[in-house]
């Protein structure tokens, strides 16, 4: 059981420590959002000589600089503004918006670098039209290409991509070309917060699960030991405890209690000052025959009067002879 303990609080601690470090990574994200819960950022100012700047796949984009954006309860907002006023902002499928810009020259953005400060955008230079068409610059309001649009200000979330390529579009109100762009961006995201406290939660548990297993004491080992009931008490004693248990307990009623230590009484020509412990030795056995309480006294014999003279001085009668034939 002890083995099985500490694998398993080794995988404990693999598991739980870079569980409570993703969450207090995403602790430290939230400390930066607004007291909304949102999470801002500026890009750098766009400059373009076309008519326009295109985000030609939207979630392509996001996959590849901003994963997390893509999740379910994320919300994305875009403010747009050009040196004249709100720049207008729409997000349409990519096909259709390729066939409506194909006769003016539009920049497209290549990529979005997450950085500190404002947020470099990297663009392809914007081209002439490979067939231009004479008279006014395209006016995108009104236009019933655009799935969601606005002036200054865009908001839409991953469901409102549908799976399907969409492209977003930013330029002037009235289509007009030489375009500066400032661009602000900022996210939403509704899991942020149960995420983190959830893998906060999550990492500290299996945590002090693992330190629970990893540092818990043994369990201290039964020892039994096998001896006569008579033996007990010596064993006992040689243990420092005063019971084994009850074993061999004897009722008191029926037997004297039986001394703590038993002493062997001395054989032969050894030292009556050294007693040795015995077991089995008779309790109520004196260790010398001085130390009997009333010494054992054996009967003596009749008087009788013992003459050691020869020829005895009187002779006793005797029987009368027997005849013999």
């Amino acid at each position: 059981m002890r083995f099985v303990r500490v694998i398993t609080g080794m995988l404990l601690l693999v598991i739980g420590i870079p569980v409570l470090f993703a969450g207090g990574g995403l602790w430290l994200v939230t400390r930066h959002a607004d007291p909304g819960g949102a999470f801002a950022a500026r890009f750098e100012t766009v400059r373009t000589p076309g008519h326009a700047v295109v985000v030609t796949d939207v979630d392509r984009l996001l996959r590849r600089e901003a994963p997390f954006a893509r999740g379910a309860q994320t919300r994305l907002r875009l403010d747009a503004r050009t040196p004249d006023g709100p720049a207008f902002v729409g997000l349409a499928p990519t096909a259709e918006v390729r066939r409506w810009l194909e006769s003016v020259p539009y920049a497209s953005v290549r990529r979005v670098a997450l950085a500190r400060g404002p947020l470099p955008v990297r663009t392809d230079p914007a081209v002439p039209a490979a067939a231009p068409t004479a008279g006014a610059a395209p006016t995108p309001l009104g236009l019933p290409l655009w799935v969601r649009e606005g002036v200054g200000t865009l908001e839409w979330s991953a469901d409102d991509l549908g799976g399907e390529s969409m492209s977003l579009v930013v330029m002037r109100p009235d289509g007009r070309a030489d375009l500066s762009l400032d661009l602000r961006a900022e996210l939403r995201a509704g899991w942020v917060g149960p995420v983190t406290w959830g893998l906060l939660a999550a990492g500290v548990l299996l945590v002090a699960c693992a330190v629970l297993l990893l540092l818990r004491p043994p369990r201290p080992r039964e020892v039994v030991f096998v001896v006569e009931p008579d033996q007990v008490p010596v064993l006992a004693g040689r243990l420092g405890v005063t019971s084994l248990s009850g074993l061999s307990a004897r009722d008191p009623r029926r037997a004297p209690p039986l001394p703590a230590v038993r002493q062997l009484a001395p054989v032969g020509s050894g030292g009556a000052g050294w007693p040795r412990s015995a077991s089995g030795a008779d309790p109520t056995r004196p260790v010398t025959l001085a130390d009997l309480d009333a010494p054992a006294r054996l009967p003596r014999p009749p008087e009788v009067a013992l003459s050691l003279a020869w020829p005895p001085a009187g002779a006793e009668p005797t029987a009368r002879p027997v005849p013999t034939e």
